[in-house]
């Protein structure tokens, strides 16, 4: 569960097949040695294709709240200044838009919120 980073870039490819981009951040909060809380947040790339694609590119905007299901893929390719990259994407096989309504504010603070304890090194 998370928060979209941009808009949905839609890519429809000659065999007619979609292809829907989009990042997805999630935060985690962790409480130090001091007693402050510490906001992480990680970058997720999304994935949706086919016929999804195009209802995921139609109903999901920059700062949608998203809850999604899938499988992590890596992957490696070759850049077009010949450097192999590595990515990984989660490619989404369900997905389910969350209002701030539905979830109430209470509860989504909670759950965007909730302190994991630093484990000190």
């Amino acid at each position: 569960m998370g928060r979209t980073g941009r808009d949905v870039e839609l890519i429809n490819f000659e065999s007619g097949m979609q292809k829907a981009n989009v990042t997805l951040a999630t935060d985690s909060f962790q409480v130090n040695r001091d007693g402050e809380k510490i906001k992480n947040t990680e970058w997720h790339n999304l994935v949706v294709w086919g016929k999804q694609a195009v209802r995921f590119s139609e109903m999901v905007k920059k700062g949608n709240d998203l809850a999604v299901q899938g499988s992590i893929r890596s992957r490696t390719y070759t850049d077009k200044n010949g450097v192999s990259r590595n990515v990984t994407e989660i490619v989404v096989s369900g997905f389910y838009k969350i209002s701030r309504n539905q979830l109430g504010n209470t509860e989504a603070q909670a759950l965007a919120e909730t302190p994991v304890e630093a484990t000190p090194f």
